[in-house]
């Protein structure tokens, strides 16, 4: 069975597409042209140059697909163009889904996010049925993605096979870009993180959110959305995980939020006067904190199978896989 993955050279879909190659499909990429491919270098893929904002070539790489996966998506809290996420997010998402229906797609599974549903006024995690609307959203990237999962609820509606997964906060291997996720990793492991931020993740191994997409094509309702993640965790719980695996301490100072903020709007300042400075943090991301990422993945878990690997092991994976990039830079 030939299957479309977009974004496969990113962190997801190169794992997307170990997945479905190992379960024996025919897998074709949509890539940008000078995109970084190391992710997908190792697999027998074929290579299909495009772009999401581009329906022409977009249709191109969907024809003769029984199923997409449409995992693409551009994963910035900080751009100096943030028509560009619109455009390529809810745009390209549209472009795609109208290919997949023009061309009589069989089944399609497309990426949205944890970061479209809302929050529970109790506190506890917040599940598929915990509403929110754009004006709850934080972000031109949660804007976006928030209004990309609704064009993929509109198309469901006229009748194309579309289910939607809904990633948490994955962690693993070829976090190669890296993600904001990855960075956390990445500069606690380089002794680049003297302070944190007090907030909660849902964690879960990059390769179980790859087997959901999986499951979704061959289990998942159409319409319906299914939260890919695991475990909550505190940022402290994060930080203290990455120290018994790294054997770096964990840093001890908890930053305020003001004192987040003020360094987030001072970072962000100097980023628009230095073309090559990208902020560390931003006033999106720090709002974000506020706001603890807790999830209730039963139903994935119920209605898909979808895997629960330990997130320890994942993060040991991530630790392990960044180290050994390193070493291979040096």
């Amino acid at each position: 069975m030939r299957v479309l993955v977009t974004g496969a050279t990113g962190f997801i879909g190169s794992s997307v597409a170990r997945v479905l190659l190992g379960a024996g499909c025919e897998v074709r990429a949509l890539v940008r042209a000078g995109a970084d491919t190391r992710a997908i270098a190792d697999l027998p893929v074929a290579q299909c140059t495009g772009d999401l904002r581009d329906a022409e070539s977009v249709r191109a790489a969907v024809c003769g697909c029984r199923q997409v996966y449409h995992v693409g998506a551009l994963y910035t809290y900080w751009t100096r163009r943030p028509d560009e996420i619109y455009a390529t997010n809810v745009n390209g998402t549209r472009n795609v889904l109208a290919a997949a229906q023009a061309e009589g797609v069989e089944r399609v599974v497309y990426t949205s996010s944890v970061a479209t549903l809302g929050s529970r006024s109790d506190g506890a995690p917040a599940d598929e049925e915990t509403h929110a609307t754009l004006a709850d959203m934080v972000s031109d990237y949660k804007r976006s993605k928030f209004l990309a999962e609704q064009v993929a609820l509109d198309f469901a509606k006229q009748g194309l096979p579309v289910v939607i997964v809904n990633p948490s906060t994955p962690v693993g291997v070829r976090d190669i870009k890296p993600t904001p996720t990855g960075r956390i990793v990445l500069d606690f492991i380089s002794g680049r993180m003297p302070a944190y931020v007090d907030t909660s993740l849902n964690i879960v191994d990059v390769e179980d959110v790859a087997v959901g997409h999986w499951l979704a094509a061959q289990k998942g309702q159409v319409g319906r959305r299914y939260i890919l993640g695991n475990r909550n965790m505190t940022m402290r719980e994060i930080l203290e995980t990455l120290a018994r695996i790294s054997g770096r301490p964990a840093p001890r100072l908890r930053l305020p939020f003001w004192a987040a903020m003020a360094f987030a709007h001072a970072d962000t300042a100097l980023a628009r006067l230095t073309p090559s400075h990208v902020p560390r943090a931003t006033p999106d991301t720090v709002r974000l904190a506020r706001k603890p990422m807790r999830f209730d993945a039963s139903r994935a878990v119920r209605e898909l199978g979808l895997p629960q690997s330990d997130p320890y092991e994942a993060l040991e994976k991530a630790v392990d896989w960044f180290q050994h990039s390193a070493r291979n830079r040096s």
